[in-house]
């Protein structure tokens, strides 16, 4: 028997929240990421890739399973494998790590991005099916594999696109738009593998399922994501250079330009070595109404004490 599929069981709430998640996670990803680009201390850069890379692959992660709440069978209840399910976030992480490193420290050549595009999309392409693994119903789940292929490509094409945003894209706003389009690739991924599925119901059961319930599972577990994500905007909003946009090297080069600009303007210019000194025309040429140094034989000492002051600079 055919079971009856419904992956919108809430409405437009969770594909719209399942987005936003996919969006955040991309923006927060993209502005550490970019971190490590504006930044010359090389001890910093594995830090602020781990946090891009987590935060993408939280995103993910969220958007797939908060997607999944809405997921429904109407004739079985579904309940989810604990161990299947957290390690589905520990690959999500893992290979978006990866892909995250490898163009982090080798460029935006096309041969690193086809490699970092290839295994992060197939990781992420494996953390969805293994989240749909440890789903647990009265039924066996049965895949188009054409609609599972095409889900695949998406999520390497996707994986590539993001990881060339995050090496190429520095400005706020394009990374904030960047973030908007991957919301859309991920999520598309998403309901491309689900448009894929199919249910076949047992002929008998006794009625008894094990593993937790989705809102029991899936929702505590929600919360430590979306709490690092926040956390991670947090550390991403208060960084001062993410927030001005001005990197390392940027202000260096603009502190050299200040300190010659200054060095130029004290050295005095031809015709201009004596100019305001006693004794000099306000073109550095002598005074002729200038008398010089005050002769001490016919002042008193205070009156030269006085006009030798007023005479050295």
């Amino acid at each position: 028997m055919q079971g009856t599929v419904d992956g919108f069981s809430y409405g437009a709430v969770t594909p719209v929240a399942a987005y936003l998640m996919a969006c955040l996670g991309g923006a927060l990803g993209l502005r550490c990421i970019v971190r490590t680009l504006f930044n010359n201390k090389q001890s910093w850069k594995p830090g602020w890739l781990a946090l891009g890379a987590a935060s993408i692959g939280c995103g993910i992660w969220t958007m797939h399973f908060i997607a999944m709440i809405g997921f429904q069978v109407e004739e079985t209840h579904i309940r989810y494998d604990v161990g299947l399910t957290v390690l589905s976030l520990a690959v999500a992480v893992a290979v978006v790590g990866v892909g995250v490193f490898i163009v982090g420290y080798g460029g935006a050549s096309a041969g690193t991005l086809a490699t970092a595009g290839i295994v992060t999309g197939l990781g992420v392409a494996a953390m969805h099916y293994l989240g749909m693994a440890a789903m647990q119903m009265d039924g066996s789940i049965k895949y188009a594999l054409g609609t599972v292929a095409l889900s695949v490509v998406i999520a390497v094409v996707a994986a590539t696109a993001a990881l060339w945003a995050a090496v190429s894209i520095r400005g706020f706003l394009t990374s904030l738009g960047a973030s908007l389009v991957m919301g859309v690739a991920v999520s598309g991924m998403h309901y491309t593998g689900m448009a894929a599925v199919s249910v076949r119901l047992h002929e008998a059961t006794d009625g008894t399922q094990t593993g937790d319930s989705p809102m029991s599972l899936l929702l505590p577990m929600l919360i430590g994501p979306v709490i690092f994500l926040v956390l991670a905007g947090a550390i991403v909003m208060f960084d001062p250079l993410l927030v001005s946009g001005d990197s390392d090297e940027g202000r260096s080069a603009a502190g050299r330009r200040a300190a010659a600009d200054s060095t130029e303007q004290a050295v005095p210019q031809p015709g201009t070595l004596f100019e305001g000194r006693p004794g000099t025309g306000s073109e550095g040429s002598p005074d002729p109404g200038f008398e010089g140094p005050p002769d001490p034989a016919r002042r008193s000492q205070g009156e030269y004490e006085a006009s030798k002051s007023a005479y050295e600079w």
